[in-house]
Parts: structure tokens; C-alpha cells; sequence
């Protein structure tokens, strides 16, 4: 198997293997973070495709500074970012007051949740509070970041990461109360 240095040397020159290999090798983990942003499969694999696009268009422009995966899940996430923006399908209710704050600071058992589950409540999220979340909670973002990145303010930001988590943890009382 080739190195990621490699297999970046081989795409730069056009090879074609190289590129599948690239894409064989990336796909699967890149999916993951698709998913999270979209809203259904299909959606996710529309991004993925986008994304690794830009990724081959921009592969001059790695510098080899970090790692590679790294930069290339940063090119799905820009992706996925461009898309809401884009479809301006984004409806982040700004309203502070409005705020659902948890009830308490207990940690809920998520033992009997399965990744798989955890990954269809989060894509079941208004796309407001799964944008955020994924941003602040999975991709580490601090709030200022994810306020420039979506144009918002960063109490909105906030907000929509306290009701991410009280939709969340919402979800899994009620699955462990049945």
C-alpha cells in the first residue's frame, strides 16, 4: 500500500489508480463525517462526491503541514458548510430566550445506543442543531469559530448547541424508558 505522500505525488501527476486508491482508502471514514452533516444517504454521498472533487481540484495546495485525512475531512466539512449556505436551508432560531437548557448536568447512560443510532438521532436534528454539534461537539470548533464559520452570533451558536443536547438527551430517556 502506498504512503499518503505517495499517493498525493501520483494524483498531482494524473494518475488515475492513484486517485481511486486515494478515494478507496478515505471514503469510508469521510462518509462518516458526510453523514453527520446530511440529512439522509443520499445526501451524504452527493457531499462525499463534492467534497472529494474539491479535493482533487485543491491537492496542489497541501502543504504536508498535519495530516492529510485531517485536511481532507476539513474539505468535506467546508462541503458540507458551502451546501447549507448554499440552499440557504439553515433556519438557526437566534432567540436566546427561547433557549431549552438542561435540567441537570447527569450524565445519561448511552450504553445501550448503538453508533448506529446515535448516528440517525443526529441526522433526525433540525439542521441548525445538528450543524452546530457536529461542529462544536465531533470537530471540536470553539462557538466564536462556528459564529464566523455560519455568520451567526456566538450566543446563537450556544443556543443551538443547548438544544442540540436537550433534544438529544430527550431522545434517549424516552428510548430507555421503553
Amino acid at each position: 500500500m502506498m504512503t499518503d505522500e505517495e499517493l498525493i505525488e501520483k494524483c498531482l501527476k494524473g494518475d488515475q489508480r492513484a486517485q481511486q486508491a486515494l478515494f478507496e482508502k478515505f471514503a469510508g471514514k469521510m462518509m462518516s463525517v458526510c453523514m453527520r452533516y446530511a440529512g439522509d444517504r443520499e445526501k451524504a454521498q452527493d457531499l462525499l462526491q463534492d467534497g472529494f472533487v474539491k479535493v482533487f481540484i485543491h491537492l496542489h495546495k497541501f502543504k504536508g503541514e498535519g495530516s492529510f485525512e485531517g485536511w481532507i475531512r476539513r474539505t468535506m466539512i467546508n462541503t458540507a458548510l458551502d451546501e447549507l449556505r448554499k440552499r440557504n436551508r439553515m433556519h438557526i432560531d437566534a432567540d436566546i430566550s427561547e433557549a431549552e437548557y438542561l435540567a441537570g448536568e447527569g450524565e445519561m447512560s448511552t450504553s445501550d445506543l448503538r453508533v448506529e443510532e446515535m448516528m440517525k438521532i443526529i441526522q433526525a436534528m433540525p439542521t441548525g442543531y445538528r450543524t452546530v454539534f457536529n461542529m462544536y461537539a465531533i470537530e471540536g470548533y470553539s462557538h466564536q469559530e462556528i459564529a464566523d464559520e455560519l455568520g451567526v452570533s456566538e450566543s446563537t451558536s450556544k443556543t443551538q448547541y443547548r438544544k442540540a443536547r436537550t433534544y438529544l438527551m430527550n431522545i434517549i430517556v424516552e428510548r430507555e424508558n421503553i
